[in-house]
This record gives structure tokens, sequence and C-alpha cells, in this order.
């Protein structure tokens, strides 16, 4: 029977809402499909593999576990040019990292005479309380301002060293700031001279730690210079000598340099940097008045060039084409600063009869290298021969001066006091030379260990004397005469203590702290040797006992014997702030316990280098430490007791100081616990490895000019 028209009209309409359905179905899944290829496609394009794109409706998820946070944030930037960021949805997962990057330690420690403050990030290791106490050592109360945090990561390599280092520098410099990273100290400092720059300068470079590079800047206030002084001198053959040079800022003193050097000059050139300068254009005219001298001497003649403050002097010699000096001359008056007078003279040659006339009077003094003053010479008159004498014995010591000259006033030169008195005062910025003094010029000769004596001698000489003076400076500079750069180096001192120690050894009463009588010149010799050394060594000196008695009672010894030693140099003015005494018992033997010898050596006194710190160990470790040893030395004895003793042993007695807490074994060393000792064979004195002399370091020391 056929179906009503109606049921065919619905049967039609389902029809097509299935067949609506279905395309619109069809039609999202189409959507979806390619808006997860087309956000595939952007995160392969940038490498991002790792990710898994899926697709819901209209919306884009992706998955998957990224790298780094950075890779996550790239991987939605990358889809969202594909489809419209806000169908995209971020299921990703960010990967922990497995292994976090300790952090950068460092510490900026700045002083200010009596405040000091410390700021940066240290290891949770580092003994915190310790390095505040260091700084309060040298601060006023409450002058210690503490902005220091910290990390629980391991202690970099060389951290300990750098620290330990960069606060012996704070303690010497009492305004500056040191930076301390990693195996690396930067050092910024102010100084109240140029001396003392010298000093910190030497001082610090010398005590630089295996490991640690340094950089130091030390400034200095510059120095008032009057006059202001240029003194050139190069001869026929162009060999040149600057006798005295300043100059008004680092750059006019490259100006000069380059000049000098242009002109011949050769070695250290020494240019005093200062205040005072008469004109800004004085760099100029040096370079102007150097480049004239060399002509001079290119033409075959000796130069002079002499400039103090305004007034430029230059004098060529003899040989000299007049003509020719003419075009020089002329050269430089018309290129010459404002503000500068310029003098040019060419002295005539000799005549015959100043050639044939007797050799004019002399007065010279030298000083040899054992401090010794010559005089010979002729004086004017008695007075000024007392004067002369009591002159020379101010400056080298009334013993140290031997007259040797004579009162013969004729033919002597007005003035000629003057430059008597002035030539044995310019001898003793020397170690060791002479002056030669004439009635037209001054030869100063020698050699010192003061840098700038040249310079200094030059200005005096101008000074008393007058700008038109005609004089010589020859003087060498010698480090080794430095008494500054001349120190011996910490690793050199602590080797000479070891030396002193092994060639007698530092003794004790028997079962005391008390340094016995013997050893009381070897404390004298370590004492002198101390006192040539730079200032603030960092020295360790440690005691040690033999391994018979209680180990408390051992380390206790040990300790009292170092200090004992610490004491005695103290009491002969040796600067012991540096310096730390630690007893160790009977740990690090350098011998057998077994025999008296063995046991002998094992008593002694270390001297070291203390190149780190580590962190310093809680009291409970040591306490343990302690009770371990105490163990160890009853163990040992109940064992020792259960051994027959030889039939030839000594009889062993107790100290007098123990027989009250009777013991296995005795509590103190066994100096004079055999009724009748032997005497003990020289024994070999340990010196630890680390008093050896550190190889040298190569620091990276920059050198900065003196500043206002």
């Amino acid at each position: 029977m056929p179906l009503p028209r109606i049921t065919y009209q619905s049967l039609a309409f389902v029809v097509a809402a299935g067949v609506c359905a279905l395309g619109a179905r069809g039609a999202v899944i189409l959507v979806e499909d390619s808006s997860a290829d087309e956000v595939r496609e952007a995160l392969d394009a940038q490498g991002m593999d790792w990710a898994t794109v899926l697709a819901d409706g209209l919306q884009v998820v992706i998955e998957g576990e990224a790298p780094t946070e950075v890779s996550r944030l790239h991987a939605m930037s990358a889809a969202a040019t594909a489809v419209d960021g806000a169908r995209v949805v971020d299921n990703m997962s960010v990967r922990p990292p497995s292994d976090v990057a300790p952090p950068a330690f460092s510490i900026e420690m700045l002083r200010n005479q009596d405040a000091v403050s410390l700021i940066g990030l240290i290891p949770a290791a580092s003994d915190r309380r310790a390095l505040i106490a260091r700084a309060e050592a040298f601060a006023s109360d409450d002058g210690v301002t503490d902005l220091l945090n910290t990390a629980d990561y391991p202690v970099p390599q060389h951290w300990n060293a750098a620290v330990t280092y960069a606060f012996r520098a704070l303690q010497i410099l009492p305004r500056a700031k040191i930076s301390v990273s990693e195996g690396h100290v930067a050092i910024a400092a102010i100084s109240e001279s140029a001396a003392q720059q010298a000093e910190y300068e030497t001082t610090l470079s010398r005590q630089i730690p295996n490991g640690v590079s340094v950089d130091i800047d030390i400034t200095a206030p510059r120095p008032v210079l009057t006059p202001f002084t240029l003194r050139f001198r190069i001869d026929a053959e162009g060999t040149a000598t600057m006798e005295a040079c300043s100059a008004d800022s680092t750059d006019a003193r490259a100006t000069i340099i380059s000049a000098a050097r242009g002109a011949g000059l050769t070695g250290t050139v020494n240019c005093t940097i200062g205040l005072g300068t008469p004109s800004n254009q004085w760099a100029s005219m040096a370079s102007l008045g150097l480049n004239a001298a060399n002509e001079i001497a290119r033409a075959g003649a000796s130069a002079t060039l002499t400039m103090t403050d305004t007034d430029v002097r230059l004098i060529a010699g003899s040989a000299m084409n007049q003509s020719v000096f003419d075009g020089i001359v002329g050269r430089v008056e018309n290129s010459l600063p404002a503000t500068f007078s310029f003098t040019a003279e060419l002295p005539p040659p000799p005549t015959e009869a100043e050639a044939g006339a007797p050799p004019p009077p002399q007065f010279y003094v030298t000083l040899n290298t054992e401090g010794q003053a010559i005089l010979t010479g002729r004086l004017a008159d008695d007075l000024l021969n007392t004067s002369a004498g009591n002159f020379a014995r101010a400056y080298f010591g009334a013993s140290n001066v031997i007259m040797a000259t004579r009162v013969l006033p004729d033919g002597l030169p007005q003035g000629w006091s003057t430059r008597v008195l002035t030539g044995i005062e310019s001898l003793s910025h020397l170690n060791n030379g002479s002056v030669l003094i004439t009635p037209d010029t001054i030869t100063v000769r020698g050699e010192t260990g003061e840098v700038n004596a040249s310079n200094t001698i030059s200005q005096f000489l101008i000074n008393k004397l007058g700008q038109n003076a005609n004089f010589t400076v020859d003087v060498d500079y010698l480090e080794a005469l430095d008494p500054i750069a001349g120190l011996p180096t910490p690793g050199e001192c602590v080797a000479q203590l070891g030396a002193l120690n092994d060639e007698n050894k530092i003794a004790f009463d028997p079962g005391s702290a008390q340094i016995a009588g013997s050893s009381l010149r070897v404390i004298d010799a370590m004492a002198d040797v101390l006192r040539g050394c730079p200032v603030d060594l960092p020295i360790r000196v440690a005691g040690y006992t033999d391994s018979q008695g209680r180990a408390e009672m051992n380390l206790r010894l040990s300790q009292d014997r170092a200090d004992a030693v610490l004491a005695a140099l103290r009491m002969r003015r040796v600067p012991v702030s540096s310096f730390t005494a630690v007893g160790f018992g009977a740990a690090d033997p350098i011998a057998s316990n077994d025999s008296e010898e063995g046991r002998e050596a094992n008593r002694r006194i270390a001297f070291s280098l203390i190149e780190e710190e580590g962190p310093a160990v809680p009291e409970a470790e040591a306490e343990a430490e302690v009770t371990a040893l105490e163990e160890d030395a009853a163990a040992g004895a109940e064992a020792a007791a259960e051994i027959p003793a030889p039939e030839d042993a000594a009889e062993v007695t107790e100290p007098a100081a123990t027989e009250t807490e009777p013991e296995p074994a005795p509590e103190t060393d066994t100096e004079a616990e055999t009724d009748a000792p032997e005497e003990p064979a020289a024994p070999e004195v340990n010196i630890p490895e680390d008093a050896a002399p550190a190889p040298e370091n190569v620091p990276r020391v920059v050198l900065r000019p003196a500043q206002n």
C-alpha cells in the first residue's frame, strides 16, 4: 500500500537534514585539518619538531614538552602567523632544567678610613661571620655595613685565595674599592703621595697568590712642581739624556716623550706629572725645543735645552755652523707659543789664549758604596771649609766624612760657596757617586734607588743656581738600591725563616712552651729577616708535637708553643698583625714516632705562607676530631702496653706536670721523659710545601697616572 504523501515529505526532509549535517561535518573537518596543517608547517619551519598539533573545532591545540620557556613562547608566536592567535590553545609543558648553572659569586669591598662596606653574593659554605670579623678588625665600632647574600652552590676554584688576598689589600689601603670574583681581584685605591703609591703597588704585587689575577689601579695626588722644568742634552754623536722632565697631564707627557724619542733618547724616561704648569702649551713648546736640539745634533754639534717655567734656553756646541744655527733658531722663534721667552746661544770657539790658560779651580766630592763622603778641592776661607764639612756630616753622618780640602782663595769665582754647598746637597740623593764643581759647570754622576732622582737633582740645581746654570746630571736608577722595590718576596722571606730553622731548630724547655735559651739567637735572626720583608706578610706559625701523650694535650702544647714564637717575634718589634699561630698536635709527622730521633724531628715549629683560607671548621667537628685522636692514642697505648719492653730500654718517667693525672701514655712531649737522654741527632727539619717560595706570578698591574 502506497505511503501517504506527508510521509514522503517527511522522509525527504530527514534525508536533506542528514545530507546537510554530513556536509557541515565534512566542512568542519576540512577546516580543522587545514588549520592544523598550516600550524604544523609553521612550527616545522622553526625546527620545533617536539610540538604536536591537534584540531578541536575551530581551535588549534599545541601540545608537547618545550625545551625552554623561550621555545614555548616562540611556538605560540609561530602558530599565530598561520591562524588567528585567539584560536591557538597552549597545552605545552616546559622541560625542567637538568643542570642549573651556579651564580657568579662576587664581593665589592669599599673602605673609607674606618668605614667598610661588603656587598655581593658569596657561597653558603663561606664563613660569613668570619668575613665580617676580618673587616671589623680595621674598622671603627659599627663601621662595617654587611650587604652580603649567600647562595648554596659549590665554592669556585681560587675563590678563597682571592677573598683572602682582597682582605689583605683592604687592610693596607685606607681608601679603596676592591672587587672580588672567581680567581680575580680588581683594586682601585687612592694614596697620599707618589712614594706611598709606589709602596702600595710593590707590596700588593708581591703578595699575589697562585691562581689569582690582579688589576691594581692606585692614584696619588699630583705634586706641585715649582718650577716646571725640562732639561735635555744631546751630544754631537746623537747620545741623548733627559735630566729633568715635567708634564701637566698624561697626554702632555706622551707628547714630550715622543719628541725626545725622535731626538734619539732611549731607555726609561721619568717625566713627573704635576700641578703648576705655566702654560697649557708646555708640551708643544717642549716638543718644539726638542726637535730643534735634534736638528743641531744632526748638524754635528752638541745641544742643551733647558725649560724653566716660561723661560726656554737652547745652547749649541761651538762646532755648530752659525748660518745653520740661525735657521734652526729662526724656525723656533716663528713658532713660539704665547707667553714663552726663548734664548738661543752659540758660544764662540776657544781662543789660543784660553786654550793655553791654567786649568780652572775644582771642588770634588765622592760618595762610595760604604757611605763615606770624601771632599777634595779648593775653598775660599776657613769658614767655608768648616761649613762644607758640617754640611756633609749632616747628610752623610759625622763619622763618614773625610776632609781633604785646601783653603786657596786666589782665582775662585763669585758664588763659589753656593756652588760647593749645592753640589754636596745634590749628592745626598745618590747611593754612591760624585760631584765635580768648576766655575762653569757642575757634573753629578752616580747610582741611586730613587726613581726620580735625576729630575729632583736637576730641579734643585736650577732653583739654587738659576736657569742659566750649566750642569750635567748622569744618574742611573738601580732597582736593587730601591728600599721598596728591593724588598724580598713573601716566599723568599719564608724560605729564609726555614733555612734559619734548619740550621738551628727552635727548641723548648721539656714539656713546656718556654723557648729554650739556646734558641733565642735564632729567634733574633728571624726577627732581623722579617723586619726587612714587606709588611702584612700572611705567615702561619705552626706548632707540632710527637705522638706521645693524649691528643688534646698535644694540641694544646703545640698551640702554646706556636703562640710563644709569635710573642717572641712581637717583643722584637716585628709587625705580626697578619701572622697566625696554629697548633696541629701530632698531625703531619715528618719522621717515625717509633724512635727518639723521629719524635725529636716531629717536635718542631714550621713557617709557611697562608695561600688560601677554606671555610672554617665548625666547633662540633673540631671537638669530634680531638675525641677521635684521643681514642686512637688510647688504643695505641693499650696495644703498646701488651708488648714487652726491650731489656735495654730507658726507664721512662712522667713529667711533674702530669703526675696528678696518670694516663696510659705521657701527656706531654718526651723531651725530658728519660733519665739520661742521649744527644739527639741533627733532625731533618721539614718545611711544608706551602712554605716554599711560590712560583712567580705574572700579575696584570695597571699603573694609572697621578690625579688630583
